[in-house]
């Protein structure tokens, strides 16, 4: 076949007869990821269904389909542009026209085609290696003890615009390890330092090495890759609702990458440990380190078109998980880091999210399907009790926050913390770290049913809401929780994360710095 097309490609493939729900997204993905933006991507393809799916996939991604071209035969030359497609200048005297044959103007923009080809399971595009497990977990060590009414951030903070370019650049493949940690480093300084000027009690990395606070593990985790969610769209069994659903979701859904499990899954790389390592030259005060819990993950991990090739259900996926989060548990402890905090944002979707056919959910990037209220309920409770066995239960933090997934306020989901009391009070951490601005949290009073042996740390600034820097306000929640929980159970911090995903900072740095330095002051204020 002469292809005859009227822009040269910076590479090119042959996808054969692969369609996008059978593994054409992957070797895409795998060719485009290097590109530099503007640069052409051509795909030879024999499957008919590639005219219609690849202009949808385009568009969810933000990428441009330029042509297509073929001849009287199966055969079929696609152009695909790295991110909006500027056509290079005619040469003189060359006619030209502002029309594209086989531009997705010139095909059927309606959703892909639902196939009844059966189930499909996403291939595999990466070896699987052989899992070590550990006999014997380290041992904690002593770390610096977290005071009362300490002020804290709950993890992530704003990140550099050169960072964001690096973790970009570094998820595609076009820049090392070694360079990007080295452009991390220099990020992670720079919040540290924030948060020291900001006179905050405990410390984080800022998370600036995640492009999101859960998803980051399925890069690091053996058998387990790294793939945008909009590549999801060929396994789900209603296309035009997933994209009407990514659409709501306040990232870019081509900016969102989600952990796909193919293998069983271990950890012969730390997921924190350089963040810990690194923030313990930086300071000497209590580090904390936040983790995705194990319901979160197993419910973002578990999808059938991929995860069933290793597992037989995600009870048994759960399994693994737990262990891998036990073995970075114990490795953080054993490393000094005060307090281990784990995330379980999605608990609050599973009491008042309304369970539909599938009962699937994007809130915080979570799309596994779920079962009744009482069943997940359940299961989170023996995920967690299983991973905090046997560990420090004053070193241990679990954080619940009341689903900031969308920008649309009237979207988010309504409800408090009141059917999660009897959860949390059956989980053996030490502190729970809870919103307690937005109004969507409830009253405090609701919790004061907690153990009275668990700090209580309360959200004291809501940090979508602008008015951040209103102390009276802030002395008046402050001083409600002290009289609800004591001086020596309470603690301080925002309602939630400053940027949770990494292209999606709710503030800046300077405003996240001011934040945190009016929360001290006002604390310091009620002696």
């Amino acid at each position: 076949m002469t292809v005859e097309h009227r822009y040269v490609p910076a590479v090119s493939f042959d996808g054969g007869d692969l369609d996008c729900g059978n593994g054409l997204l992957l070797l895409i993905r795998k060719h485009i990821d290097p590109l530099d933006r503007g640069q052409l991507l051509q795909i030879l393809s024999t499957e008919a269904s590639v005219v219609e799916d690849l202009p949808s996939w385009c568009r969810l991604t933000g990428n441009d389909f330029v042509e297509m071209w073929s001849d009287d035969g199966p055969q079929r030359s696609f152009l695909v542009s790295k991110g909006p497609f500027v056509a290079p200048a005619p040469a003189a005297g060359t006619a030209s026209s502002d029309a594209v044959p086989g531009s997705a103007d010139a095909v059927p923009r309606s959703g892909p085609a639902r196939r009844t080809d059966g189930r499909r399971q996403a291939p595999i595009t990466q070896p699987i290696v052989a899992v070590t497990i550990p006999r014997v977990l380290p041992t904690p060590v002593t770390a610096p003890s977290v005071p009362e009414r300490a002020v804290m951030g709950l993890g992530s903070w704003p990140r550099p615009r050169w960072l964001l370019r690096s973790l970009h650049e570094h998820l595609e493949g076009r820049i090392s390890d070694d360079e990007f940690n080295e452009t991390a480093d220099d990020a992670v300084r720079l919040a540290v330092g924030a948060q020291l000027r900001a006179g905050v009690d405990v410390v984080s990395d800022g998370e600036q090495r995640r492009d999101n606070y859960s998803a980051f593990v399925g890069g690091l985790l053996d058998n387990c890759q790294l793939i945008p969610v909009t590549d999801l769209l060929p396994y789900v069994d209603d296309p035009e609702a997933f994209e009407q659903e990514l659409a709501a979701l306040d990232v870019p859904a081509g900016d969102i990458r989600h952990p796909a499990v193919f293998g069983p899954l271990g950890r012969s790389r730390p997921l924190a440990g350089l963040e810990a390592a690194r923030l313990s030259e930086l300071t000497g005060k209590p580090r904390k380190v936040a983790l995705p819990g194990p319901y979160l993950l197993t419910r973002t991990m578990w999808m059938e078109c991929i995860s069933d090739r290793a597992y037989d259900d995600r009870e048994e996926l759960a399994t693994d998980i737990v262990r891998v989060l036990r073995e970075e548990l114990h490795a953080l402890l054993a490393d000094g880091v005060s307090v281990v905090q784990f995330d379980e944002p999605v608990l609050t979707e599973v009491v008042h999210g309304v369970v539909g056919e599938g009962g699937r959910t994007f809130m915080c990037g979570a799309l596994g399907e779920r079962g009744s209220t009482a069943s997940e309920l359940a299961f989170a409770r023996d995920l967690l009790q299983e991973l905090l066995i046997g560990v420090p239960q004053e070193r241990t933090a679990l954080h619940l926050c009341r689903g900031n997934w969308t920008p649309d306020e009237a979207a988010a989901l309504s409800g408090d913390y009141a059917p999660l009391v009897g959860l949390l009070s059956s989980i053996p951490v030490g502190s729970y770290l809870l919103e307690g601005c937005t109004p969507r949290a409830g009253e405090l009073e609701l919790l004061t049913a907690l153990p009275s042996d668990r700090r209580i740390g309360v959200g004291i600034i809501d940090q979508k809401h602008p008015d951040h820097h209103d102390k009276p306000a802030i002395a008046a929640r402050m001083e409600r929780a002290i009289g609800l929980f004591g001086t020596e159970r309470v603690l301080f911090h925002p309602d939630c994360g400053f940027a949770t995903f990494a292209d999606n900072p709710i503030i800046d740095s300077d405003t996240a710095e001011a934040v945190m330095a009016t929360m001290v002051e006002v604390r310091d204020s009620l002696d």
